[in-house]
Order: structure tokens, then C-alpha cells, then sequence
């Protein structure tokens, strides 16, 4: 994990920090290439700087945001926004079910829309795969 992530994260209660350790491990360990940062205030994932998958620490809950979500047809996921992204949160980190989220991150690989260029193209969203 990287140190700002490891930052922020311990920067949260000791709920929501194992939830967010738990998270930050299993996405690294399922995507090992990904370039990871604090974005926007947040932990977040790229791969060819398109962002994949992020989390945040939210009110009641973790959020667990996948940008290509909405395409992964999972029911698991909620549709979150007006373009592709889907989310789900986590009271608890014994909620996350880790061979879904091993299922929804191999997904985010094969699925994604150019996000990276989204302001570019005025909003419009392409299919990079």
C-alpha cells in the first residue's frame, strides 16, 4: 500500500480504517500494475491514467467506487451518477465479500470507458475495452 493511501487511511476511525486496509490490499494484490494516488481527496486506482476504482470515506459508510461499474452488470453494484460508474458501501469490513470484489476488479481491467478524456470530448464517455 502505498503512503498516502496508508495516511489517509489511518486517518479514519478504526472501523472505517479496516475497512479501507482491507480494500487497499485486496485491489493491489488484484491490480498490480495500477498506479494508485490520493485524487481528489481520495484513494483512487488508474490504469493508462484512466481512473478504475477508488474509495471514500462517507458519513454512514465506505464507499467503494468502480468508474466502469455500471457496465459490469453485477447486481451487487449500484449505478451511481450520470455516466458509467456503479458503487457499494461497507458499514463493516466483515460486509466485503472479497471473491466479489476479486470478480468486479478483473472486470475493471476488461471493462472501461476513457474517463482520462472525458473533458476533452465534452462529456461524452468512449469505450476503451
Amino acid at each position: 500500500m502505498s503512503k498516502d493511501i496508508q495516511v489517509y487511511n489511518n486517518s479514519l476511525p478504526a472501523k472505517d480504517k479496516a475497512i479501507c486496509n482491507l480494500l487497499a490490499n485486496e485491489i493491489d494484490k488484484n491490480l498490480p500494475k495500477a498506479e494508485n494516488k490520493i485524487w481528489h481527496g481520495h484513494p483512487v486506482w488508474f490504469l493508462d491514467g484512466n481512473p478504475i476504482v477508488g474509495y471514500s470515506k462517507s458519513k454512514d459508510s465506505v464507499r467503494l467506487l468502480f468508474w466502469s461499474g455500471q457496465s459490469f452488470e453485477e447486481a451487487g453494484l449500484q449505478p451511481e451518477g450520470n455516466f458509467k460508474a456503479a458503487e457499494i458501501r461497507y458499514t463493516s469490513d466483515e460486509e466485503i465479500n472479497t471473491r466479489d470484489l476479486k470478480r468486479w476488479l478483473t472486470k475493471a481491467k476488461k471493462i472501461q470507458w476513457d474517463y482520462k478524456n472525458i473533458v476533452k470530448r465534452k462529456g461524452v464517455l468512449e469505450r476503451l475495452k
